[in-house]
């Protein structure tokens, strides 16, 4: 009973987890957009944005990322080491979620440097940024389903592919129409 209820707690974090994180860099995104407000109104719209980062980083964010590694490694200690060692499907689920944790830390220092308005990054550089965890979703919650049947090669080709094809609408999305000169 204890395994379930661990897996579902690990289940509702990484859900939580994963939305505070899509969330946050959309925030980023739309912070930077207001700098090109006029002032007024990027003055309240920079403010609000820094207090949304703020609360979603720390009061959803954070207890996500401990709650979701907390039962994660609870269950593999519940398991047991003999089948930590044969299942090598979650080493690299580990590597993937420590990789997650980075980022995740990287956003922290982002919302840092957007309240000072120390950014050289472009909205479109953070509708990119945006779609990393897209990437980490995928690929874990594929080795978490395939398990130890899935081929490696085949799974990161898959999450490549996937990245290129995000890459590809994040900026076709994102391109500016050209100006139509009067001839």
């Amino acid at each position: 009973m204890a395994i379930l209820i661990l897996k579902a707690l690990h289940i509702v974090g990484f859900v939580a987890w994963f939305a505070g994180l899509f969330y946050l860099v959309r925030l980023f995104v739309y912070h930077r957009e207001a700098w090109a407000k006029p002032e007024v109104e990027c003055k309240v719209l920079v403010k609000q944005y820094h207090y949304m980062e703020d609360r979603l980083y720390r009061i959803i964010c954070n207890p996500a990322m401990v709650i979701t590694w907390s039962c994660g490694v609870a269950m593999i200690c519940l398991y047991g080491m003999d089948w930590f060692k044969e299942n090598h499907w979650l080493h690299v689920k580990l590597v993937l979620v420590m990789l997650l944790t980075g980022y995740h830390h990287s956003c922290k220092g982002m919302i840092k440097n957007l309240s000072k308005r120390e950014v050289s990054w472009t909205s479109v550089q953070y509708r990119l940024y945006n779609e990393v965890p897209t990437l980490f979703l995928l690929a874990i919650v594929l080795l978490a389903v395939f398990k130890n049947v899935i081929n490696f090669l085949t799974l990161f080709g898959t999450i490549l592919i996937v990245a290129i094809l995000l890459f590809l609408i994040v900026k076709l999305v994102n391109k500016k129409p050209k100006q139509k000169t009067n001839s």
